[in-house]
């Protein structure tokens, strides 16, 4: 199989420096990155795809069953490393995939030598001692709500997501992401996202980890990013002056800066 023609791989910046994958998240593509890029690719090599089910991914590789699982999503990750050879790579994931990044980088820690989380969560639902920030009523509200009316559910959900309520412009990008998402696969990627529990994978993670959160968050609120910064021992911190769920768009030279200053400090 093309993995490079499956996963709409692409490949930019100095061609002889670090590497830099950017994974993007639940009804996104690696559009979402394109204002981080040019910074980022100054120094460093960036690779970007899509997650099969989105984006410019091929659509004929699309499996229900591997898809409804986030290791599905890490086998994505490890074929496009092998791929194109990657190591000692800085894997930046976006939301979900900051998970996704946990699972590939215990599958092959070969190949990743940092991780940056940019608003994680690994779990939404709130349970005894967690807050993730939504109860089991309200994810199930969503899903049904998600599964009936798609767009009808982007439309509504997309500027709650990225926030910023004063640059309507932002969610209507997302919309319209979202709304370009084949309906049937973003129900599978939805359940697999919301219902989704990776507290104990954090347990695993080894390499020199970032976790970047925003001050006000309504999917990934400040006690996730806390919680997340307390199970990964020396982990750093960074509480970016953004609001929304997407600093990549919303607050893409903080976005940038941390991430470079991340690299350049860590071991």
């Amino acid at each position: 199989m093309d993995i490079r023609r499956r996963n709409n791989v692409t490949v930019t910046g100095c061609t002889d420096g670090p590497v830099l994958l950017l994974a993007h998240g639940f009804g996104c593509d690696q559009n979402m990155w394109r204002l981080v890029v040019p910074p980022l690719a100054e120094n460093y090599r960036v690779v970007l795809f899509d997650y099969v089910g989105s984006g410019r991914a091929d659509p004929s590789a699309w499996d229900e069953r591997r898809y409804s699982l986030l290791e599905g999503y890490a086998q994505d990750v490890l074929e496009v490393c092998e791929e194109l050879d990657l190591r000692d790579v800085t894997f930046v994931g976006h939301s979900v995939s900051a998970m996704v990044g946990v699972l590939a980088s215990a599958k092959a820690p070969q190949r990743f030598s940092r991780l940056v989380m940019v608003a994680p969560s690994p779990r939404y639902i709130d349970d005894d001692g967690y807050r993730g920030g939504f109860s089991a009523d309200d994810i199930d509200e969503l899903l049904e709500s998600l599964e009936s009316n798609y767009l009808g559910w982007s439309a509504a959900m997309a500027p709650v997501i990225m926030g910023n309520a004063d640059r309507p412009e932002l969610g209507q990008e997302l919309t319209t992401s979202f709304c370009a998402t084949d309906p049937d696969m973003a129900r599978v990627f939805a359940r697999t996202t919301f219902l989704s529990d990776s507290r104990t994978d954090l347990r695993t993670v080894t390499t020199a980890t970032l976790v970047l959160e925003c001050k006000q968050d309504v999917i990934a609120p400040r006690e996730v990013g806390a919680y997340v910064h307390a199970a990964i021992p020396g982990s750093r911190l960074v509480t970016l002056d953004a609001t929304g769920h997407c600093p990549q768009l919303s607050a893409p030279r903080a976005t940038a800066g941390a991430i470079i200053e991340f690299i350049e400090t860590s071991p």
